[in-house]
């Protein structure tokens, strides 16, 4: 299967340009409802925007709510949830995407009709907080097969990112370091991007630890999951590239043998977008298992289960630096991937100068946790140092600012 990168969504847009100009065309025509809220997001029925949703349900009984899905898996959990849910790609998902007052997204203008944004009030909730370059700040993101060395192209595609950038009525940040990024990445003026805190974070707050391994269990057909020390490998996305850290066949019996030596279990979340096959682990342990996708689209709801997070350049670990607990980077690729996609800070800075290239050290460094409290004690408070710098609020109360924002912006 042929996965997304920058260059061939880039080129998607260059050919439907006719129906996003035919959709302007009709926003003049149709009156936006007051009543009518659309929601959508690109990894499924979850993240800030169905945070979001749940709380305007509570308390506007008045407002008309609409989820619009991607896919069947999208629909079957809306109807889990009790959400009213219509296909984003339908005539009637552009029809009520063009007639929504508020359009809440979490990933881009494609999380709605794309085609129905126009005049609507965007709300961009976000599904991380930038430590890899976004958009504007990125090269990466204005590829266009065979035409990104042209000069002009670069150029055109940059005012069109930064033309649809400024339909978004408001982009809701996690703090005043990680509305900076966004400022400058969308191109947006200061008054759009507001510091109110990520509304997908609120569960790490109102979630217990209990919960989340019991629904970590469920997902996995695995009862371990319940007591056993659980940790969490989420690499981040290469822009169609192969992820370089997937262990090698003797990296697997080593981590298996790690993994049984302390009654530990390996949870492998390859990025959605992601290419690479972590199946060969669960055949060296079944210990180690895959916790995808197609399992879970939301992966922040059962953050509060883990008790460990490895990763490399994710934004999941400022998430994850709420729960206070250790995070392990493992990065072999650095200095390719910092040239290729660009970053907002130092990598050191964000990983405490604790990063690792291979599995081999990584183990290692788990076992100086293990037998060393204060090797533990730094990791931790490394965790605390992240969530302190980008989380402006940490009192479960994110969702609640955003609504307050968003009804104080329709009444001006």
């Amino acid at each position: 299967m042929r996965r997304f990168t920058f260059a061939r969504g880039n080129a998607r847009k260059v050919l439907v340009i006719p129906l996003y100009a035919l959709g302007a065309l009709a926003s003049f025509l149709v009156r936006r409802e007051p009543q009518l809220w659309v929601f959508g997001s690109g990894s499924g029925i979850g993240e800030g925007a169905l945070a979001l949703w749940r709380y305007v349900r509570a308390t506007d009984p008045s407002l008309r709510l609409v989820w619009l899905t991607r896919n069947s898996r999208d629909v079957a959990d809306a109807q889990a949830l009790g959400i009213k849910a219509v296909a984003k790609s339908s005539w009637r998902g552009f029809r009520l995407t063009l007639r929504a007052r508020v359009i809440v997204v979490t990933h881009g203008f494609g999380d709605a009709n794309r085609y129905g944004i126009r005049g609507g009030f965007v709300v961009q909730l976000w599904h991380g907080i930038p430590f890899k370059h976004l958009h504007l700040d990125s090269p990466a993101t204005l590829k266009i097969p065979l035409f990104s060395r042209f000069g002009m192209v670069q150029r055109t595609l940059r005012r069109a990112y930064a033309r649809s950038a400024r339909g978004i009525g408001m982009f809701a940040t996690a703090s005043a370091l990680s509305a900076g990024r966004i400022r400058t990445a969308f191109d947006l003026p200061a008054d759009r991007v507001v510091v109110t805190g990520d509304p997908r974070d609120d569960v790490l707050f109102t979630e217990t630890s209990g919960a989340a391994r019991e629904r970590i269990s469920v997902l996995l057909a695995d009862p371990r999951a319940t007591t056993a020390r659980t940790m969490l490998y989420a690499p981040t996305w290469r822009d169609g590239d192969f992820d370089p850290a997937i262990p090698r066949e003797a990296d697997w019996q080593a981590i298996g043998d790690y993994l049984a030596g302390t009654d530990s279990l390996l949870l492998i979340r390859s990025h959605p977008l992601g290419v690479g096959d972590y199946s060969a682990g669960r055949v060296a342990s079944d210990r180690i298992l895959l916790l995808g996708s197609d399992l879970q689209g939301d992966i922040t709801p059962l953050l509060p289960g883990i008790d460990l997070l490895i990763t490399d350049y994710s934004s999941i670990a400022f998430d994850f630096a709420l729960t206070g607990r250790p995070i392990l980077f493992l990065a072999p690729d650095i200095t390719e991937y910092s040239a290729s996609r660009g970053l907002y800070e130092p990598y050191r800075d964000f990983s405490g100068s604790t990063e690792v290239t291979s599995w081999s050290a990584l183990l290692d460094l788990l076992r100086s946790i293990d037998g060393d409290p204060s090797v533990e004690k730094k990791a931790r408070d490394h965790a605390n140092w992240l969530a302190d710098r980008v989380h402006a609020y940490r009192d479960g109360k994110n969702t609640a600012r955003v609504y307050d924002e968003i009804r104080a912006r329709l009444t001006t």
